[in-house]
């Protein structure tokens, strides 16, 4: 596990900015964007988003929240995953459904179903999970 930044004389803990923002910047690699698409999608300027990933300076909670905004996550889900020092797919997923239309949920899972019936055709059943998605369909099993 990664070493815990220094708290403050108030027990307040430190943030290392250059791991958050190396953070960010593999949040915004894994969706394959550059730096430039990030900043159109946040609507910040792309030099915000530089300055962010390479820590020189410290963004408000308005900047923030408009990276979210860009990478499709809730506020929680980037301080959560920042604090765990671990990305939850579930989660980003369950973020990136509440900003689509109840329309695009719909299409979204059709899609998915499809691609995990071809999947279970080619290689058989996947394993059952314990986890978010087997708690919220009520599987008994993820309880123990």
């Amino acid at each position: 596990m990664a070493e815990r930044a220094p708290e403050d004389p108030h027990g307040v803990e430190q943030v290392d900015a250059r791991e958050f923002g190396a953070f960010l910047r593999g949040l915004r690699r894994v969706r394959g964007l550059t730096q430039e698409q990030l900043a159109e999608r946040s609507g910040l300027a792309a030099d915000t988003i530089r300055r962010l990933e390479h820590a020189t300076f410290s963004p408000s909670l308005v900047t923030l929240t408009k990276v979210c905004r860009g990478l499709e996550l809730e506020r929680s889900t980037l301080f959560e995953a920042f604090e765990l020092r671990e990305r939850s797919a579930e989660r980003e997923v369950l973020d990136l459904l509440a900003t689509r239309s109840d329309a695009d949920v719909e299409l979204g899972l059709a899609t998915l179903r499809t691609i995990f019936d071809q999947l279970d055709r080619s290689r058989g059943p996947a394993p059952a999970r314990v986890g978010l998605f087997a708690l919220a369909s009520g599987d008994d099993e993820a309880e123990g």
